[in-house]
């Protein structure tokens, strides 16, 4: 099939399903919708209370869960075609770790930084991940003309391991009520009771995804080695620091809007590549919008497991991830 086609079929089908996904999530829950009813132009909105529990409650949640899933899932195909290792996440290089450690702060040494409406804890939450970022990069590149992918790698695993371990001291310290803030947002949640939140990351996310539309191609060329790449005109250090800074946008942007979800960045990618090969052409945009409708699916599932109560869905993708993970790492072995 030419690869035109693949690319027209692919975006149809997965941005149908993504669409179904949006469309359908919201209606489920412990109170039953119609579709009907929600649309009613002859009720009042204040007086239609399925079109207040569609468009309050469960819409902006559902938006939130597709705007996280397809940013983490985007990230995680960046990600392991920099570093040229299948098992990378958008969390291997510390983004998740540094957003997680501003949103402790926050939380626990609460400060005015509220802005536009938005709380303190996303804003803090993204300024660590940009500052960890700036860490990994500048040990990535320090006495070096080039971005060394070995570097960022241990790096980040390094930044991570500490930055975790300033977490768990953060928590030593908080109360009680404290503790129980900050475990439940490490637990991934996509609780959004507005649409602020999801207008504020928008924007970085945009122009994440920006920078993801030019990448394809060199991605490709890049998974050969930086030396092939190069040989075939990449510009290598250009498409590294593209490839690095963009998907460290779009994570740290998801994790301030739904907290650590882990383990989309690594599921998405494998079960895409399964499916439409391994063309970065096709498989980023496949794993954008079946990550959005992937982590819509396990969030609606998440609040319907125990219902009435919710379970965190980061809980939930990490009992998928966790086993599709070893059997990943079966399968390569």
């Amino acid at each position: 099939m030419p690869m035109r086609r693949r690319m027209a079929f692919t975006v149809l089908t997965f941005g149908g399903l993504a669409a179904a996904a949006c469309l359908i999530a919201p209606l489920i829950g412990s109170t039953p919708l119609s579709l009907r009813r929600v649309f009613d132009g002859s009720v009042p909105f204040a007086e239609n209370p399925d079109a207040q529990i569609f468009f309050v409650a469960r819409l902006p949640r559902t938006l939130a869960a597709a705007l996280v899933g397809a940013s983490l899932a985007a990230a995680g195909v960046v990600f392991q075609a920099l570093l040229r290792n299948p098992l990378a996440t958008p969390f291997t290089l510390g983004v998740s770790a540094g957003a997680a450690l501003g949103a402790m702060l926050a939380i626990i040494f609460p400060v005015g930084l509220a802005f536009a409406g938005v709380s303190s804890v996303p804003i803090a939450s993204f300024a660590g991940a940009l500052g960890a970022v700036a860490i990994v990069y500048a040990l990535a590149t320090v006495r070096r003309q080039g971005l060394s992918t070995t570097v960022l790698l241990l790096a980040g695993i390094t930044l991570n391991a500490f930055f975790s371990s300033v977490i768990l001291f953060i928590q030593y310290l908080a109360d009680f009520t404290q503790t129980f803030r900050t475990v439940r947002w490490l637990m991934g949640d996509l609780d959004v009771g507005s649409y602020t939140p999801i207008l504020a990351a928008l924007p970085f996310m945009l122009v994440a995804f920006a920078a993801f539309s030019v990448l394809p191609r060199a991605l490709n060329l890049l998974t050969l080695g930086a030396d092939a790449a190069a040989a075939r005109g990449v510009d290598v250090l250009r498409t590294q620091r593209l490839s690095f800074f963009s998907a460290s946008l779009a994570t740290g942007a998801a994790v301030s809007l739904g907290g650590p979800v882990g383990f989309i960045g690594i599921i998405v990618p494998h079960l895409v590549r399964l499916l439409v090969g391994s063309d970065h052409r096709i498989v980023l945009p496949a794993a954008t919008l079946f990550g959005a409708a992937f982590l819509i699916a396990c969030d609606t599932a998440s609040r319907m497991v125990m219902a009435p109560m919710e379970l965190p869905v980061g809980i939930l993708t990490a009992l998928i991830g966790g086993p599709f993970f070893l059997w990943l790492l079966l399968r390569r072995s």
